[in-house]
C-alpha cells in the first residue's frame, strides 16, 4: 500500500487555496496542517480543507505531530526564512516560485537542504504539466527541429494596492519575480541561460518593475524576446520557433491550456489535455514520487535549475537597477 503523506502548508493565501484544493483530489495525499500569522486565518483555512491543524505562527507549525512535507506559499521576502527553518527542522520543502529574493537566498537554501539531506524543490509548477512534458518530448523527438527563437509574454490589469505583493518593494514585489519568471523559465527551458540579457523596466511609485522587456541572447546567436506586465492583459502566449516548425502554447500559456503544433506544412496540429485539478497536483505528485524513492531533489527540475534560474533573474534585475530592501546578500 502507498503511503500517504501529510501536507501542511505555510501562508494560506490564493495560491494556497488552489494547491488544498488539488490536494483534495489526490488519494496519496492529505492536508494535516496550515500555519498563519493569524489564527482566525488559519482556523478558516483548515475547517475549509478540513486540515485537523491551526497554528498562528509558522513556528508552530514544525511541531505538528502529523506532517511529512510542506508548502511555501507566502510572499517572495518569506521564502527564505520560512524554507531555512523548515529544513534545519528537517522537513522536506516544496517552496514557491520565485524560489528567493536572488540567487544567494536560493543557494544557502539549496546548500542547507543538500548538507541536512532533506528534500527541497521550488514550485514552478509549469514545469510538470502534461503540456510542458509534450512539449519536451516533441522537441527531443525533432518535431520542430532545433529551437531558433522563443517569444513569450504574461500580463495582467492588476489592481493597485502599494501594500499588496505585487507593488510593495519589501516584500519583493513587481512584475518579474510575480510573472516575469514565467517567459524567462520558458526561454530557459528551451535554450538555457543566456550570453547576453538586456531589459527595460517601466518602474512605478512604489520602486518595483509595473512592466519589462527582456531580450536574451545565446552564446551561438539564438534569441527570445519577453514581456511581463502588471498594467494590462495579454495574450499570455507562448511560442517555440524551430528550424523546421513551431509550437505555439495558447492563453494562457503557463496553466492547464492547449498547444498547436505548426509543422512545415503550415497545418497546426492541437494538443488538448483533460485536467480536473488547477494544475498544481502535478507538482505535488512530483515531490511525493521523489519523497517515496528517498531522493533529495526532483530530476525533473533539480536544484541546480533553479539555482540558475535566480542567477538569471538577478541578471535582469541587475540591468533594470532593482534592489529590494533587506535583501540578503
Amino acid at each position: 500500500m502507498s503511503k500517504t503523506w501529510n501536507w501542511g502548508i505555510i501562508g494560506p493565501g490564493k495560491i494556497a487555496h488552489k494547491f488544498a484544493q488539488d490536494i483534495a483530489k489526490l488519494d496519496n495525499a492529505r492536508l494535516s496542517a496550515v500555519a498563519s500569522r493569524s489564527q482566525d486565518r488559519a482556523d478558516q483555512f483548515a475547517r475549509q480543507y478540513g486540515a485537523p491543524y491551526a497554528y498562528d505562527s509558522y513556528e508552530a507549525l514544525l511541531k505538528c505531530p502529523e506532517l511529512d512535507v510542506i508548502y511555501i506559499a507566502t510572499p517572495h521576502s518569506e521564502h527564505y526564512r520560512n524554507t531555512m527553518a523548515c529544513i534545519e527542522a528537517g522537513i522536506p520543502v516544496l517552496c514557491e516560485k520565485a524560489f528567493a529574493f536572488n540567487a544567494t537566498e536560493a543557494r544557502e537554501m539549496a546548500e542547507l537542504a543538500q548538507r541536512k539531506k532533506v528534500f527541497l524543490m521550488e514550485a514552478l509548477w509549469t514545469r510538470f504539466l502534461p503540456t510542458t512534458q509534450k512539449i519536451l518530448e516533441l522537441i527531443q523527438s525533432d518535431a520542430i527541429g532545433r529551437v531558433v527563437s522563443v517569444k513569450a509574454d504574461f500580463g495582467f490589469k492588476a489592481d493597485y494596492n502599494p501594500q499588496s505583493r505585487l507593488f510593495n518593494r519589501e516584500l519583493a514585489g513587481g512584475a518579474l519575480l510575480d510573472i516575469g519568471i514565467y517567459p524567462v523559465f520558458i526561454a530557459y527551458l528551451m535554450m538555457g541561460r543566456p550570453e547576453r540579457i538586456q531589459a527595460i523596466a517601466r518602474m512605478g511609485q512604489t520602486g518595483v518593475d509595473e512592466e519589462l522587456g527582456v531580450l536574451f541572447q545565446m552564446g551561438d546567436g539564438r534569441m527570445a524576446h519577453l514581456h511581463a506586465t502588471l498594467l494590462a492583459h495579454t495574450k499570455t502566449e507562448a511560442f517555440i520557433y524551430g528550424e523546421k516548425g513551431t509550437i505555439h502554447i495558447h492563453t494562457r500559456w503557463h496553466e492547464p491550456t492547449h498547444f498547436s503544433l505548426i509543422g512545415e506544412d503550415r497545418r497546426p496540429q492541437n494538443f488538448h489535455f483533460d485536467y480536473d485539478t488547477n494544475g498544481y497536483s502535478y507538482e505535488a505528485q512530483e515531490v511525493m514520487r521523489c519523497l517515496n524513492e528517498g531522493l533529495t531533489e526532483s530530476p525533473l527540475w533539480p536544484l541546480s535549475r533553479t539555482l540558475e534560474l535566480m542567477e538569471t533573474l538577478d541578471r535582469i534585475r541587475a540591468e533594470i537597477g532593482l534592489v529590494y530592501p533587506g535583501e540578503h546578500q
